[in-house]
């Protein structure tokens, strides 16, 4: 019984990985469109005192403006959405794949190389400077350098 619920469990966590609900009323959870696509009438055009038109032409090209701002994203990503996301699915999932199946294994595997390097060039110092520069340290240790006073 006990398994079997677990089973039940783990279908459950894979369904809602793949599956998770959609907010349909805040589309961009993340504001990752903030300050870039957020393009109103009044961001674009706008007349300086002194050089107004017709409050009419004023009201027909802001209406203008907005509904064929609306219709036309409504009519691209309707017609381009979805290949565009197969797209960009596709192109994602072509990194996702390269990062886990070639960059990260050969940066392990650099990363393997240069520890063994390492401790290589750990040993030839420890080995071949540290006895050298402690020898030259104490045959240097007792130079004492003494400063004349200029008269």
């Amino acid at each position: 019984m006990m398994a079997e619920e677990r089973s039940d469990l783990e279908a459950q966590i894979v369904k809602d990985i793949h599956f998770k609900e959609i907010d349909l009323v805040n589309r961009d959870p993340k504001n990752i469109n903030e300050d870039i696509v957020k393009v109103d009438f009044e961001d674009v055009i706008a007349e300086p005192v002194g050089t107004y038109s017709f409050d009419g032409v004023w009201k027909a090209s802001y209406t203008t403006f907005t509904v064929s701002k609306y219709w036309c994203y409504r009519l691209l990503s309707t017609l381009l959405g979805v290949p565009l996301a197969l797209l960009w699915g596709f192109l994602f999932a072509c990194i996702s794949f390269g990062h886990i199946w070639a960059v990260v294994p050969c940066v392990k595997s650099y990363l393997i190389g240069v520890q063994c390097a390492s401790h290589v060039y750990s040993l030839c110092v420890r080995t071949f400077c540290n006895p050298l520069f402690a020898a030259l340290g104490q045959a240097c240790g007792s130079i004492k350098v003494l400063l004349r006073k200029e008269v």
